[in-house]
């Protein structure tokens, strides 16, 4: 739901991708993206995060790793859209995204999202809606009539905000599952460009590691697929496989003839 302003300004961390978010409030005009066009702001991103329910559409995708931004105490799914930083190669040369794939949650939210606020050096219990300064505009869609009562426009992106964020917790929970029994080994990706360009690598991921997923005793293996967990942890081991295929997209987005190249992991 939407925020009513508060005399104390809040403190508020955009997520990862965003530059500057302020709780939405009910008189905001919002620039919507257009169509399918795909907002400035992914255009470069790579990777991506992904939730708890998208692992079986995207793992058909996109590789499926994780991360983790402080040293293994916790980790993130990721989408990887590219082999190099800052390369996108799901976005198409009219700036819309790959009608062919899936088009992740966290790219269709935008420019909204659900995060916590702190008030007085304190974290407020609840999440708060969210938008994105910059797509504060005059010339922006109401999201609200004058009586406050929520647009088409808003009810649909409230809905989806929601739903995402419950997923995020399943996520959290899922991840915890996963580096509990010590599951996530880190893995480098090597690449070599089917049109013969210079290798890439890519560090920094994690994956599970099968032979740890076999040592797991058969208590152990029956929790983590009531938890739907098991069939996460089997949707991104298959989903490795795409970095074969971003290659492939790399040569064809750049129309150059592919020669023989592959992509291996390796610990």
């Amino acid at each position: 739901m939407a925020t009513t302003p508060t005399a104390a300004a809040p403190e508020i961390t955009p997520p990862y991708g965003f530059q500057e978010v302020v709780a939405l409030v009910k008189t905001h005009r919002v620039l919507l993206p257009k169509g399918p066009t795909v907002p400035v702001v992914f255009r470069t991103m790579n990777p991506i995060p992904v939730s708890y329910t998208e692992f079986p559409i995207a793992s058909c995708d996109y590789p499926l790793v994780f991360i983790s931004a402080d040293e293994g105490k916790s980790y993130a799914p990721m989408l990887i859209l590219g082999l190099a930083a800052q390369q996108n190669l799901f976005v198409m040369p009219d700036d819309t995204w790959d009608r062919r794939a899936y088009l992740p949650a966290y790219v269709r939210r935008f420019p909204f999202c659900m995060t916590r606020v702190m008030l007085d050096g304190k974290e407020a219990p609840e999440r708060v809606a969210c938008v994105e300064k910059i797509a504060i505009n005059d010339k922006g869609e109401k999201l609200f009539d004058d009586k406050g009562q929520a647009l088409p426009e808003w009810e649909q992106r409230e809905k989806l905000l929601f739903e995402f964020e419950a997923d995020l917790g399943r996520t959290e929970e899922m991840c915890k599952l996963i580096a509990q029994h010590q599951l996530l080994e880190p893995f480098t990706m090597q690449a070599t460009p089917n049109d013969g360009g210079e290798p890439m690598q890519l560090t920094g991921m994690f994956r599970v590691a099968e032979e740890k997923l076999a040592q797991l005793d058969g208590a152990v293996l029956k929790d983590l697929a009531a938890k739907g967990v098991l069939g996460r942890i089997y949707a991104h081991l298959i989903s490795l496989d795409n970095f074969r295929r971003l290659l492939d997209r790399r040569a064809a987005l750049n129309s150059r003839p592919q020669g023989k190249g592959g992509a291996k992991k390796s610990s």
